[in-house]
């Protein structure tokens, strides 16, 4: 994660909770008052954004101290213990609820990318995320699906180009989409198409493009299609795929899996913090 971009949204975050203080623990203990508390699962699964604990306490209290026990990308049992921190009562329980709600929303999608991966098994296949994000959670969310052995797609609108169906039906075709995209576009960014029909796949082969997807398609179909892109091609399913699948589609031979479920609708990594 990049530290700078971390600790702005961190700023952001602890803003939006407490505003001008926290006036329940403001009110209730004195600022030398000190503690030790734990951060500990509640559940097994695999950690993401641990090292939130200590940005999130060194940008709120420098005089707090964090030990990290386990590492992102780590499995965790329940009961087993992730961080310690000792230091200012106020300031640990008012940093608490920011860095709790992101370390389980992260280890929810770490967890769940990595069920997604152990479904796979040894296929060559890879697992990738998608665009279906939380607004403002990003760079957290697509770190997250990485923790879980997962990779990350393209991060925005500005970092790759991805012609879409909705591209195609009103622009006209694949081949002139592609021509007119590779005339005005830099050598360093690639061109993903988007491709129900094998008539599309063999307009995007013979078009030029970079990545050729599969969209909604069954694993019978993706399973026709990889044959018909050369190998420099790189080809990508998404679309319909959950875990209860996704290792038919990893036996296709496609390249990569992509699955907007991975950050849209992980459930939370159940994780608790108590003082001692």
């Amino acid at each position: 994660m990049n530290r700078l971009k971390l600790e702005q949204l961190l700023r952001h975050f602890f803003l939006e909770d407490m505003g001008d203080g926290d006036l329940t623990s403001d009110l209730l203990f004195p600022a030398h008052e000190r503690a030790a508390g734990v951060f500990t699962a509640k559940a097994a699964g695999v950690l993401a954004g641990v090292d939130i604990i200590s940005a999130g306490y060194r940008l709120l209290d420098p005089q707090i101290d964090v030990s990290v026990i386990k590492r992102d990308g780590e499995r965790v049992s329940a009961g087993e213990p992730i961080a310690s921190v000792a230091g200012p009562v106020r300031s640990l329980l008012s940093g608490e609820r920011v860095i709790l709600n992101l370390l389980q929303r992260l280890s929810g999608i770490a967890t769940v990318t990595r069920q997604a991966v152990d479904r796979l098994g040894d296929s060559r296949t890879r697992i990738c995320d998608t665009r279906k994000t939380t607004p403002g959670l990003r760079m957290l969310e697509k770190y997250a699906v990485t923790c879980g052995g997962g990779y990350n797609h393209r991060f925005g609108l500005y970092d790759g180009v991805m012609i879409k169906d909705n591209h195609i039906a009103f622009y006209g075709s694949i081949a002139a989409a592609v021509k007119t995209v590779r005339e005005r576009l830099g050598h360093m960014v690639k061109i993903e198409v988007e491709t129900e029909t094998e008539a599309e796949v063999l307009e995007a082969v013979a078009a030029g493009a970079d990545v050729i997807m599969f969209d909604n398609r069954t694993p019978e179909e993706v399973k026709t299609f990889v044959p018909l892109v050369p190998k420099p091609i790189v080809t990508e399913a998404s679309g319909g795929i959950t875990l209860a699948n996704v290792a038919a589609y990893g036996a296709t031979g496609v390249d990569y899996i992509s699955l907007g479920f991975l950050t849209h609708s992980a459930a939370a990594l159940d994780i608790s913090f108590s003082l001692q």
